[in-house]
């Protein structure tokens, strides 16, 4: 058995990859972020259930725990993706299983807030192609791991820092930006 201390609870995902999450699960509960409860902050981004859970006996952190339906789960993806929350699957104590999805943000997250919290880096990443880019930047803005930046006045990217949730790819006017699987 693999040391779970190793690996990280969480990590990122493209929002298609937790919608198949949801498509695959029974049980559905919600509840309020951990993170905004716990650091008392109000979030500007979004509303503060939305913390996903699959499994009653391995809740997140935050407060008011209720059973949803799987439209009401699909509803909370729909809102993270227009309000450009990252994917942030968990998985259970033991590692082997997710046992339900944060949609985080960059206003109040812990993890975006705080170096030292670990979290892996998704199955994807981007690929852009430089030749159609714009260099307008909007994807700049979107990126919550700061793997994009305008520098002298054209893109560049950072793939290192690249978590693959697939933001950049969804605001881009060019289609220049694709999210493909990570080497």
């Amino acid at each position: 058995m693999s040391d779970t201390n190793n690996i990280p609870i969480h990590y990122v995902s493209t929002h298609e990859k937790a919608r198949e999450l949801i498509d695959a699960q029974q049980t559905f509960l919600i509840s309020n972020c951990g993170c905004r409860e716990h650091s008392g902050h109000t979030c500007q981004r979004s509303r503060i259930d939305v913390c996903l859970m699959f499994d009653p006996t391995d809740c997140g952190s935050g407060s008011g725990i209720r059973p949803i339906t799987r439209a009401d789960a699909l509803e909370i993806l729909a809102e993270a993706q227009s309000k450009k929350l990252v994917a942030r699957p968990f998985r259970n104590e033991t590692r082997d299983a997710t046992s339900g999805i944060c949609f985080c943000c960059d206003d109040c997250c812990g993890y975006f807030l705080n170096p030292e919290e670990v979290c892996d880096k998704g199955e994807m990443i981007v690929a852009t192609d430089f030749l159609i880019c714009n260099d307008c930047g909007i994807c700049v803005d979107f990126c919550q791991f700061h793997a994009r930046a305008i520098v002298d006045g054209e893109l560049v990217e950072e793939l290192e820092k690249c978590y693959g949730c697939g933001l950049c790819a969804t605001v881009c006017p060019e289609d220049c930006i694709k999210i493909i699987a990570r080497a």
